[in-house]
C-alpha cells in the first residue's frame, strides 16, 4: 500500500474510479465475483462498475473501502491510501505505452466533455423555462 498516486498511475487525471475499483481489487487478490459475494451484489455489477458504465451507491462505496483495504478519498479521487502502482516486471513496448497514454487523456477528454454537456443542458433548460 502507498499514499502517493504512483506518479499519477491511479491519480484522477489518468484513472476513472473503474480502474482504481479494478486495481484494488487484484491487489486485494479477489476475482469480480469474489468481491460481488462479499457485497451481495451480482458479478454484472461489479464488472459494470469496473467498466465505468454505472457507480456504486454510498453505502456501496463505503464497503468497497473495507473489503479492499483502500481509502474512500483514493477510491474515488487517486489521492490518500491505496495500493502500489502495477510493478514494472514485464516491460512494455513503447507504442504500446504510448497508445495507453493516449487512452487514458481521450477518456479524460470524454469525462470533461460530459460535463460540460450536462452543465449546458441544465443551463438551456433553465432558459427556457424562462421563455414559457
Amino acid at each position: 500500500m502507498t499514499t502517493t498516486d504512483d506518479a499519477g498511475w491511479f491519480s484522477e487525471e489518468t484513472a476513472t474510479l473503474g480502474d482504481r475499483l479494478a486495481g484494488a481489487r487484484e491487489a486485494a487478490g479477489l476475482t469480480q465475483e469474489m468481491l460481488a459475494q462479499h457485497l451481495g451484489v451480482k458479478h454484472v455489477t461489479i464488472e459494470a462498475w469496473e467498466n465505468d458504465l454505472k457507480e456504486p451507491r454510498a453505502n456501496r462505496l463505503q464497503m468497497l473501502t473495507g473489503h479492499l483495504g483502500v481509502s474512500l478519498r483514493w477510491l474515488l479521487t487517486g489521492v490518500g491510501e491505496g495500493p502500489d502502482a502495477p510493478a514494472d516486471g514485464a516491460t512494455m513496448d513503447k507504442d504500446v505505452e504510448a497508445i495507453l497514454a493516449d487512452i487514458r487523456k481521450v477518456r479524460v477528454d470524454m469525462a470533461k466533455s460530459a460535463t460540460k454537456l450536462g452543465q449546458l443542458e441544465k443551463r438551456l433548460r433553465g432558459i427556457l423555462r424562462g421563455q414559457a
